[in-house]
């Protein structure tokens, strides 16, 4: 599993772009996480997947609200990860408002997730293998701090844990 200290696994993941500019195409666009992150420092939230309860109701729209107070603290930029198609993740992203604020980040085919060791076997409930419900700060390629939810919680992932450590 990931842990503090390592890289960012190189893995593409795929955005859906609503308006064409620097290089990318109206419509989904992969690139690869790790040469995204290099050179920058990213908060990162992973959740199990879009339009979900808790997922919808508290956490993309925690870091959603506290993109400003994020990107003030030092983050230049902010990702929502789920492995979701980009089409879903880009009209979630629509529906709770996010752009400009949260990139919303399609792992279609958990490369990401499994490279991680974040997964979340959810077949019995018909969801397939998907993310764990976590945070983390990456700087410049290296994950400096990893907030990893207990199976159905979500106590340690939200903005307000992940801009303390960002102050700290």
């Amino acid at each position: 599993m990931l842990k503090i200290g390592d890289k960012l696994p190189s893995a593409t993941v795929q955005e859906y772009v609503e308006v064409e500019g620097d290089g990318c195409s109206i419509g989904p666009n992969g690139f690869d996480a790790a040469a995204q992150a290099a050179g920058k420092t990213v908060a990162i939230f992973a959740l199990p997947g879009a339009f979900t309860p808790t997922c919808s109701a508290q956490h993309a729209p925690g870091y959603i609200q506290q993109a400003d107070a994020l990107k003030a603290a030092g983050a230049d930029e902010i990702w929502c990860l789920s492995v979701n198609d980009a089409f879903v993740m880009g009209a979630w992203a629509r529906e709770l408002g996010a752009g400009g604020k949260v990139r919303f980040i399609a792992d279609g085919s958990a490369d990401f997730t499994r490279a991680t060791g974040l997964t979340l076997d959810l077949q019995a409930r018909g969801m397939g293998l998907r993310s764990q419900r976590y945070s983390m700060l990456v700087v410049d390629g290296v994950v400096k701090t990893l907030n990893v939810e207990a199976p159905g919680k979500f106590e340690v992932s939200g903005a307000d844990t992940l801009l303390a450590q960002l102050k700290g």
